[in-house]
């Protein structure tokens, strides 16, 4: 069979196959997600930024959540909203491109975030007498910046590893576009491709595995020494919610990956990317700041404040 190069740079979406029936409650649905999660994320950074008592470490991480979330989330789901209301699904090459780069950026950057606040969780638990001296305000920032540094270098070379590539498809096998569906526009070899894609992986899920065990595995020891009643309720209300939203996103992740090599699954594996970016996001701004006593304590004074008679 002969293989036809194209240089059309407008690219089809496969989108979900859905019956029209439920076309509009799916779109409505996840119309309400979007909102909840601009809504909620927003509503966080702005509470955080206006607040000084809250110019504090450890919300500059929750900050970091909330605009990876923000990013990562208006980059997908605007489009497949679109995309399911509508019978004409094209994007350019370079759009498609482009939604790729910010979502991957998004899913190796929400790891590395996570693994901080792990840290930053050991700290405050096993050394809070020298907690402000080593997670100071200008610590967090440099570990926060190296996190995005590193995840745009690691995302620039995948995605850049595909524009090199000519294409012989203009249909993406997908209801979105990723590395994955990217390279299988094309009938190049993409050995090159899959092997960074492995060790690009390996390296995410192994650093991101890796800090949240060592750092909570601390944590447990501490806790089982000591055998401080207060300190065990402090590490389990602290780090319960953490883990609880690293491993959400930890198995959704695994899913797509693994998903991707078995093509008899398609929307399973499209439902349990979009899972990967609404759950947390809509999650973090709800646990986080009911958890946290101080920026609990400040939203629950502005909802009564605003509740009480005038």
């Amino acid at each position: 069979m002969e293989i036809i190069n194209t240089t059309s740079d407008i690219l089809e979406i496969q989108g979900f196959d859905i019956s029209p029936e439920l076309t509009y409650p799916l779109f409505f649905l996840l119309l309400f997600v979007y909102s909840c999660l601009i809504f909620s994320n927003i509503g966080v950074l702005v509470l955080i930024i206006t607040e000084r008592s809250l110019h504090q470490p450890m919300y500059i991480l929750f900050c970091n959540l909330s605009v990876n979330d923000l990013i990562g989330n208006t980059v997908l789901l605007p489009q497949l909203m679109a995309h399911i209301i509508s019978t004409e699904r094209f994007v350019t090459y370079n759009q498609c491109a482009a939604q790729a780069f910010y979502s991957h950026t998004f899913g190796s950057a929400s790891h590395m975030i996570l693994v901080i606040m792990a840290i930053d969780r050991y700290v405050a638990i096993c050394h809070p007498l020298k907690y402000n001296s080593i997670m100071t305000i200008k610590t967090v920032i440099g570990l926060s910046a190296t996190a995005w540094g590193v995840s745009l270098a690691l995302v620039s070379v995948l995605i850049g590893l595909n524009m090199r590539l000519s294409r012989c498809r203009s249909v993406v096998q997908n209801a979105y576009c990723d590395n994955a569906s990217l390279f299988k526009l094309s009938c190049d070899d993409v050995t090159i491709n899959n092997i960074y894609g492995l060790l690009f992986t390996v390296l995410l899920f192994s650093c991101s595995l890796g800090g949240i065990a060592v750092s909570y595995f601390k944590i447990a020891l501490i806790c089982w020494i000591k055998k401080n009643k207060e300190l065990n309720n402090k590490a389990l209300q602290t780090c319960a919610s953490h883990l609880v939203l690293y491993l959400i996103m930890l198995w959704s992740g695994f899913l797509t990956i693994i998903l991707h090599r078995f093509p008899d699954y398609p929307d399973l594996r499209k439902i349990a990317y979009i899972l990967f970016h609404v759950v947390p996001a809509n999650l973090n701004p709800i646990i986080y700041g009911m958890q946290t006593k101080s920026l609990r304590d400040i939203i629950l004074q502005k909802l009564l404040r605003k509740t009480a008679p005038t």
